[in-house]
């Protein structure tokens, strides 16, 4: 079965910032989609300048290395080594302009080589979820000092939610833990499936229950994507709110 698929994404600065440290974006080339969503941190500008190196890096590396030929785990390799890439950029970005030290972004992304399946990454706290058959799940995990609690069987799950340390990342672009990069899911498709990239933003003040009836009750998905982030600051979030929502279809 051959697919397509239907693009909507949104960003917006939200009601009590002054910048928008989010960037998104979606590159098409005539083999390869990548939907790619960033959410920057560091002082003044920073954050903004490092969430846009993101964006701009990884599909420039990714469209440079990920030859057709390639198998699966070439295509993780290569998608590693394209994060790696961005990290190493934005470090030295870093170390050169003391106004941009310390400076950093999460980043999750989502590739798609027309074909029967789609490649998911992501390094900090933004998130990829694929909404398939009325149900949630998350595909990515947070590097989150909150999440490393509960891997360490230290706190449940539920109280990750609103631990004083679910904002505090360990690992993110612009950070040396980054190593050689994380690990990249494949995801078979089924028409009908739905993804989501997203900040935290939206996910921490929308319940996964309630991202999944919105996305899989939506029939456009630049509609969808512009509603989630306006639902997300109705809801009161206080920060920037970005998102990709990607609907797979047959072609």
């Amino acid at each position: 079965m051959a697919f397509a698929l239907n693009i909507g994404k949104c960003s917006l600065l939200g009601n009590y910032r002054e910048n928008n440290e989010d960037s998104v974006d979606v590159k098409q080339f005539p083999d390869l989609t990548v939907c790619v969503v960033a959410d920057g941190m560091g002082g003044q500008a920073a954050g903004e300048i490092a969430s846009k190196k993101a964006i701009e890096i990884i599909p420039r590396e990714l469209r440079k290395n990920l030859a057709t030929n390639l198998n699966t785990e070439a295509v993780k390799t290569t998608t590693k080594r394209a994060i790696v890439q961005a990290n190493e950029e934005i470090m030295a970005m870093g170390a050169l302009d003391k106004d941009l030290k310390n400076m950093g972004t999460t980043v999750v992304m989502a590739i798609w080589r027309k074909g029967p399946e789609v490649y998911v990454a992501g390094v900090g706290d933004s998130r990829c979820y694929l909404v398939r058959s009325k149900a949630i799940k998350q595909l990515t995990v947070d590097h989150s000092l909150a999440q490393a609690l509960v891997e360490a069987r230290t706190i449940s799950p539920a109280e990750a939610k609103d631990h004083r340390f679910k904002n505090v990342l360990w690992k993110y672009l612009g950070s040396k833990e980054v190593g050689d990069g994380p690990e990249v899911g494949v995801v078979p498709l089924q028409a009908g499936d739905r993804f989501l990239l997203c900040t935290d933003g939206l996910t921490g003040v929308v319940a996964d229950e309630d991202l999944c009836n919105y996305v899989a009750g939506a029939t456009d998905m630049q509609a969808c994507a512009e509603g989630l982030g306006q639902l997300a600051l109705d809801k009161g979030s206080r920060d920037n709110v970005s998102c990709i929502v990607i609907e797979v279809v047959e072609s």
